[in-house]
């Protein structure tokens, strides 16, 4: 888990470097519609590798931003979620996709 003396002054900073890269806001983008499990978020993630799923899973646990939930099944069966204050980044993934609608139709 980060500690808040390990974190930016900035908020805007703090922000980025917690969701801040491509495949964490991509699996945030997904976790915000249901739960997944690993080989669904891998194959719906064009590019990215295992080690870098994982990584980025991996950290958005420790950060509190994302669930891990192991079912008891044979075989082994693992889900990933948005935590509570996972959900709440769904405002800003929002306003990411209107701006990116806006600038798209502006293209045109």
């Amino acid at each position: 888990m980060v500690k808040k003396e390990d974190l930016p002054e900035c908020p805007v900073a703090t922000t980025l470097q917690l969701i801040g890269n491509k495949w964490k806001i991509l699996i945030i983008r997904n976790l915000l519609v249901r739960p997944w499990r690993f080989n669904e978020l891998h194959k719906s993630l064009e590019g990215i590798s295992q080690k870098v799923l994982t990584a980025n899973l991996r950290e958005m646990e420790a950060d509190g931003i994302i669930c891990r939930e192991v079912f008891a099944e044979v075989p082994p069966r693992v889900e990933y979620s948005l935590s509570e204050l996972g959900e709440s980044i769904r405002p800003i993934l929002d306003a990411l996709k209107d701006w990116g609608e806006k600038y798209k139709a502006n293209l045109l």
